[in-house]
């Protein structure tokens, strides 16, 4: 379970690679297909090395920008707002390792089923 939490970074990378194409666009730079393409395989790997520190993804930002021929002061246009996005990307990495372990404890016949529906059931009722 830690290193499947280490890994599955998809907050971050999914924001990595849009982070990218905005400063792209904010320098009015066309990256092109291949440029695309290296984003997508240097933010995967970014966001596989990346530890869970609160605002790493910034760090590791600079890596994928250079690969790209980017400039990295192009960080300074987000790095106002990245607290709130920090928290949407841990959103989506939390979210992600629930649902790892609720398809891995359901293939090792490992889920209380009943318990789980009724979670859900009440969940749905229950007014917040």
């Amino acid at each position: 379970m830690p290193l499947g939490a280490t890994i599955n970074m998809d907050g971050t990378a999914i924001m990595q690679g849009v982070a990218t194409v905005f400063i792209a666009q904010a320098y009015n730079i066309d990256i092109g297909i291949a440029g695309y393409l290296m984003v997508i395989l240097t933010a995967t790997l970014a966001s596989v090395g990346t530890a869970g520190v609160p605002g790493v993804g910034l760090v590791t930002l600079a890596m994928v920008l250079q690969s790209v021929g980017l400039p990295v002061e192009g960080i300074a246009l987000i790095i106002g707002v990245d607290r709130f996005l920090d928290m949407v990307r841990t959103a989506v990495n939390v979210t992600g390792d629930a649902a790892v372990s609720v398809i891995v404890g359901n293939s090792e016949k490992m889920l209380d089923r009943t318990r789980y529906e009724n979670m859900t059931l009440n969940a749905e009722t229950d007014p917040v």
